[in-house]
């Protein structure tokens, strides 16, 4: 069963794609909204049309942006509403995943290996995507 990972963002927006297993979280792409008028489920759509046949998405699992506190933020209810929106357009189940701090380590996951910050700006939405993924892969294993 692979799993499509996303990391909702007002500029970007980042994607990952588990094995076939369901297992591992790798990261996919990022997607740049050309503005506030684009609709973000239909970018993601698009992206998802180019996955080969042996990648068919069975589960989405989008990043949900808390406070440290565990409260909603600003960007909540967006991310809810999107996340409705791309359940209803592409019929797959849709769940949503904690995303706190996820940003902040991709950011420091990639530092380790790119040096270059114009490198690392392009690749953090999409690892971001992935660690979102990851764990909500992991949640799903434990007993």
């Amino acid at each position: 069963m692979r799993v499509l990972g996303v990391d909702f963002g007002a500029r970007r927006i980042g994607l990952a794609l588990s094995d076939a297993s369901g297992t591992l979280a790798s990261p996919l792409t990022t997607v740049t909204r050309p503005g506030s008028e684009a609709d973000p489920a239909a970018l993601v759509l698009d992206a998802l049309a180019g996955l080969a046949p042996d990648d068919a998405v069975e589960h989405i699992v989008v990043g949900l942006p808390r406070r440290l506190d565990g409260g909603d933020s600003d960007q909540t209810p967006l991310v809810r509403a999107f996340a409705a929106a791309l359940g209803a357009r592409s019929g797959l189940p849709v769940a949503l995943q904690d995303e706190r701090l996820s940003s902040r380590e991709a950011e420091s996951r990639l530092a380790l290996r790119e040096r270059d910050w114009r490198k690392r700006k392009r690749r953090i939405d999409a690892a971001a995507a992935a660690i979102i993924l990851q764990d909500w892969l992991d949640e799903r294993k434990r007993p």
